[in-house]
């Protein structure tokens, strides 16, 4: 088991990068792994193109031990959003999300709807009730909305605008029986969290696992491939379907929701990565970046700078939201700028995010930043 400090001994982004919520830089675990890939198909040395389905395996494996899913729950995706469109595309019924969910999400439900005509989705409305913070999904934010109609619940583990970490065991008792479908996006690999409540948990690898662009995975309970239909079927993995003949009918296993025969290279990032996640330990990774946004959130309350995302550590990944002033976003941001601190600026809020191998170096250039704006 590798500690901590040797998990993020591996990385090596330039100091002030605070956007692991866009894209995670990919370590030497990852780096090696694709090098090693790429020379095994430049040289296509006899029988060495026989492996590609032990890596399919492999990275199903490891998604397996990382969700608590079967390895037979696990399909290979290229994104998160893929994913979610193999989801949605076989969903009928009332599908209840927020309209300020990650344009994944929102899209897919949309264009799953207007396609197959089967699918209703129905939009949270923040201005009634009294709820106050738009893109934060609780069990009582849901409770008052689960009508009949409503066959299954869409959520971000992390919500992408607020960093609020969803309660997907709480979430799952109010709603009971209906499917519960959850981007994951923005906390796997980085948030403990109870995948195996959930019906639908899809994700890309290309933020907080740090496996590159490309990679991603759709994990579906049993009762999710009885109920969804897998529009979208093509090649499966391991099979041979090359005798002329009608085309078979999709199995009802997850392996059905793909589209054609997985990238192996991507699929060899992704197990690298998650390997080197798992023998570290997510609860671990989850800690070290807890300490590194406390001291993000103790920087902002030293200069007075206003911070909109959750305090309670229960309540949060790596994200960190900050809200300088609408008349003031265009300073922080120069700043931000002038000492090469990457962030995301979205709505007059800065969104800062960190891991593991967030180094010291980096959070003194962000309080240089911060002494530049408030000067």
């Amino acid at each position: 088991m590798s500690t901590i400090d040797e998990f993020a001994a591996q990385f090596g982004e330039e100091t002030g990068f605070l956007d692991f919520a866009r894209i995670g830089p990919i370590g030497s675990a990852v780096i090696e792994e694709e090098l090693a890939q790429n020379n095994l198909r430049h040289r296509a040395r006899y029988g060495s193109l026989g492996s590609v389905s032990d890596i399919d395996a492999r990275l199903r494996e490891a998604v397996a031990i990382a969700t608590g899913f079967r390895d037979d729950q696990i399909a290979f995706q290229p994104s998160t959003t893929a994913g979610l469109m193999h989801a949605f595309f076989g969903l009928s019924g009332g599908l209840l999300l927020s309209p300020v969910e990650f344009p994944s999400v929102r899209f897919a439900a949309v264009r799953a709807a207007e396609a197959r005509g089967v699918l209703v989705p129905s939009w949270i409305d923040y201005l009634e009730g009294g709820l106050e913070t738009p893109g934060v999904i609780t069990p009582g934010t849901l409770r008052p909305r689960l009508t009949p109609a409503i066959n299954a619940v869409a959520v971000s583990l992390v919500d992408y605008r607020t960093g609020h970490l969803a309660d997907l065991e709480g979430i799952r008792q109010v709603i009971g029986d209906r499917l519960l479908i959850v981007d994951a996006a923005q906390g796997f690999g980085v948030v403990p969290a109870s995948y195996e409540v959930a019906d639908v948990v899809a994700s890309g690898g290309q933020k907080w696992a740090r496996a590159g662009w490309g990679t991603g995975f759709l994990a579906l309970s049993d009762r999710a491939v009885q109920q969804l239909r897998p529009v979208l079927s093509g090649l499966l993995p391991g099979t041979e379907p090359w005798p002329p003949g009608p085309v078979p009918a999709p199995p009802q296993e997850a392996a059905a929701f793909q589209t054609t025969l997985p990238n192996p290279v991507a699929q060899a990032r992704l197990t690298a990565a998650l390997r080197a996640i798992l023998d570290v330990g997510v609860e671990a990774i989850h800690d070290r970046v807890l300490e590194r946004t406390d001291r993000i959130i103790e920087l902002a309350d030293q200069f007075g700078i206003e911070v909109v995302s959750p305090r309670d550590r229960r309540e949060r990944g790596g994200i960190v939201v900050i809200d300088p002033g609408v008349d003031r976003i265009t300073k922080m941001s120069a700043a931000l700028h002038n000492h090469g601190v990457s962030v995301t600026v979205r709505d007059d809020h800065v969104r800062l995010s960190a891991h593991v191998s967030t180094s010291d170096e980096t959070l003194d250039a962000l309080r240089a930043a911060f002494v530049e704006f408030s000067n």
